[in-house]
């Protein structure tokens, strides 16, 4: 999945997390058009509303369950919003990040921009 993050990164100039992508690669079915599609319908999301900064309220509740990536906590918000999983949000993340692991850290993007 590294190619392929990295490449769906180059088509939004590097400006989403690569673990957002990686996670998007693991659970969605259908290709790299798919995953666009889905990040710009979440990219939406996060400014409608004030989306982004309503999540920032709940950051505590993530952190208790070890989901400390904030680009995690917010697609897994989304998704659960959008009933497009049976779970809470928190436990979306908790599998995505404790359980699976995030296999992306910053000095990873900045190798690959070069």
């Amino acid at each position: 999945y590294i190619q392929q993050t990295m490449q769906i990164s180059a088509m939004w100039n590097h400006e989403i997390d690569l673990n957002l992508i990686h996670v998007l690669l693991i659970s969605v079915q259908g290709g790299t058009n798919k995953i666009n599609k889905v990040l710009q319908l979440f990219q939406a999301w996060k400014i409608e509303n004030g989306n982004e900064q309503k999540c920032k309220k709940s950051i505590k509740k993530f952190m208790n369950n070890r989901c400390c990536n904030h680009n995690i906590n917010l697609l897994c918000v989304y998704l659960s919003e959008k009933k497009i999983i049976n779970i809470t949000a928190i436990k979306c993340a908790a599998l995505y990040t404790a359980n699976n692991g995030l296999p992306f850290v910053a000095k990873d993007k900045e190798m690959f921009i070069i």
